[in-house]
């Protein structure tokens, strides 16, 4: 069974939006958008996705689904795809399928893989990957405390993957192949989608700051 899929990420810098055609044994890119701006996710994300379709020749009648990143990543930004991608799926009446964004990068990579994003506060985002498998992760934290005995490279933003002193894939950010191909059941009714901050917001109620 052929699916035309819509692809969205915005947890990182990279305002993502692509358009796959995904068959039983092959997915095949037919358009992508990626703008690297970390301040306009809001503004770049619907315009990236109808140039898309757009390039594709295709409109939005034509999609069959849509896989959005869910983090991890800022508030900001990742509210931004998920709220898009789940207001396309729900005004066409299609499904829509959350994926960890890390795995945009680390499906498609061999061996023991780290994959790290930029989670700010000297902290990184972080997950493992075993031949394109999740095997730890996600995960937020210091550097220096993220496990990395047997990782044979590392994958991410280059500035950030390259302060773990490994080989660095080259892979900054989710991709929209990768996004579409972490999603592992295609049958299955949608869990809602459910984003992945892993940590607080700063903002903090007045019973949290003892003012209530």
């Amino acid at each position: 069974m052929s699916r035309i899929v819509l692809a969205l990420d915005t947890a990182t810098p990279a305002v993502t939006a692509g358009v796959v055609r995904m068959d039983e044994d092959s997915r095949e890119l037919l358009a992508q958008r990626i703008t690297v701006d970390p301040r306009a996710h809001a503004e770049q994300l619907t315009p990236n996705v109808l140039a898309a379709l757009d390039d594709a020749g295709l409109s939005m009648g034509d999609l069959d689904a849509v896989v959005v990143g869910c983090g991890p990543g800022p508030f900001t930004g990742l509210r931004v795809g998920m709220a898009t991608g789940a207001a396309f799926a729900q005004a066409l009446g299609r499904p829509v399928r959350g994926v960890c964004s890390l795995d945009g990068i680390g499906v498609g990579t061999a061996g023991e893989v780290l994959v790290v994003t930029d989670a700010r506060r000297r902290e990184v985002y972080w997950a493992r990957y075993r031949d394109g498998v999740r095997t730890d992760g996600p995960a937020v934290g210091a550097a220096a405390d993220v496990p990395r005995d047997d990782v044979v490279a590392v994958a991410g933003p280059t500035a950030v993957a390259e302060s773990f002193g490994l080989p660095v894939l080259g892979i900054e950010y989710p991709s929209v192949l990768g996004l579409v191909a972490a999603v592992r059941d295609w049958e299955s009714e949608p869990e809602p989608l459910t984003p992945l901050y892993l940590r607080r917001p700063d903002a903090k109620t007045l019973a949290e700051r003892g003012l209530a």
